[in-house]
């Protein structure tokens, strides 16, 4: 099961979500989207109710962890799971670290990039939120801070199998290109989410 914006908006609220963590999820499902709705023009179809429902939910353990210094993105697959939301919680688990990187865009994929492309709620290059990662975890360690920037590579290796087939330079990816995800219906579930997956 899939989970519609309503659906995700009141898990957010039952988890307790801080209000600048909703804010970035909402960014992030919006420029997840905006990407989608570019790639099924030209024929890569994955399902809008999944990728929105990934980017709404990619931190819904993340207040909790904040407490708890637990793993957020493994605490929130379980949370998924656990109201059977199984194909949004391979995407949650899966948005701080892909296991790989596959050949062509998948909703993994495409929750897992607009997330580096979202500081806090504001959509920025890739280089400036590796910047903010490495001041944020090095501890002011050079070797650290090098380590951290050899791990952030994938980044740009899912960048360019995003834009591979697209007519869009990842610079016009900005705050205006996100969709207001609030404003789409709930979405209908898999089979039927492809078909309506140029959705604007």
């Amino acid at each position: 099961m899939i989970p519609g914006v309503a659906g995700c908006l009141s898990l957010m609220e039952e988890e307790g979500m801080l209000a600048n963590i909703k804010a970035h999820c909402l960014v992030v499902a919006g420029v997840a989207e905006g990407l989608r709705r570019q790639l099924s023009r030209i024929g890569v179809m994955i399902p809008a109710d999944l990728v929105v429902a990934g980017g709404l939910l990619h931190d819904i353990a993340k207040t909790q962890c904040l407490e708890e210094r637990c793993n957020h993105a493994r605490i929130g697959a379980e949370i998924c799971r656990e109201h059977g939301f199984d194909a949004v919680a391979e995407i949650v688990a899966e948005h701080v670290r892909l296991p790989r990187v596959p050949a062509a865009p998948t909703a993994s994929t495409l929750v897992y990039y607009a997330d580096k492309r979202v500081n806090h709620d504001r959509v920025v290059s890739l280089e400036e939120r590796k910047l903010y990662i490495i001041g944020k975890y090095s501890n002011g360690e050079a070797a650290r801070a090098v380590a951290i920037r050899a791990r952030l590579e994938i980044w740009h290796r899912v960048e360019e199998i995003i834009f591979a087939g697209l007519d869009l330079d990842p610079v016009a990816i900005d705050q205006a290109f996100a969709v207001d995800v609030t404003a789409i219906p709930d979405l209908p579930s898999g089979d039927k989410a492809l078909a309506v997956a140029g959705g604007e």
